[in-house]
């Protein structure tokens, strides 16, 4: 009888140290949560659904915005090769009684003027009193000239402020070019005869030469329809 009463005693035990070590149940609804957490999860994934969304967008745009500027940028380009294939450079004319000297076109008058008239008169015709940059072209003007030694004004004078011979684009004379006989005083103006170049008062009535450059204009040629 004894031996059954120790028996039942550690049956209660055992039972007892299992029921204690089981951990207790948790109530079903414990990890669901609050309703506002199934609302504020459900806003999150639609925030990123149109941060997306908005993204795609603009991509999309940017695409568009890209190819359109190209296919204006190409429709540009053709209407400019179309422009140039109907229309070519080429260099203006001189005007009648202009001579066509390198890329100058001069004008010899035939009548006499003091320097000061001559240099007034070139303006009216858009021009300007001869300027020379080198012997060579000295060379081809004067042989222009005719033999009868008849002088001809050219834009250059003498400034006493300065006490030298200056061109009226505002350079000085490089005497390597022209080699100016006569006197270098106030209200002294340099001619040009077909073998000589002078100095001599500006009042003197002498022919002049203008000049004009040539510049490049666009002829348009019809195209063919």
């Amino acid at each position: 009888m004894d031996r059954q009463v120790i028996y039942a005693d550690l049956n209660v035990s055992r039972n007892a140290g299992l029921e204690s070590s089981s951990p207790p149940s948790l109530p079903q609804n414990v990890c669901q949560g609050p309703p506002w957490h199934k609302f504020a999860l459900k806003l999150g994934c639609a925030g990123i659904i149109l941060l997306a969304l908005t993204v795609i967008g603009l991509s999309v745009s940017a695409i568009f915005l890209r190819q359109n500027s190209s296919t204006e940028k190409s429709s540009m380009d053709a209407q400019e090769n179309r422009k140039e294939t109907t229309e070519r450079p080429v260099l203006l004319k001189c005007p009648t009684n202009w001579q066509l000297i390198r890329d100058k076109c001069l004008f010899f008058s035939d009548t006499y003027k003091p320097w000061n008239d001559s240099l007034a008169h070139c303006f009216t015709k858009e021009s300007h009193l001869l300027l020379i940059q080198d012997q060579e072209e000295l060379r081809l003007i004067q042989n222009q000239i005719d033999k009868g030694g008849i002088p001809f004004w050219i834009g250059l004078n003498f400034t006493l402020s300065e006490k030298n011979w200056k061109w009226i684009n505002g350079s000085f004379l490089n005497t390597n070019i022209l080699q100016i006989t006569g006197d270098a005083e106030e209200n002294s103006c340099v001619y040009l005869s077909m073998t000589q170049i002078f100095s001599e008062n500006c009042a003197t009535e002498n022919k002049w030469i203008c000049q004009k450059e040539l510049k490049p204009v666009k002829n348009k040629v019809c195209s063919a329809t």
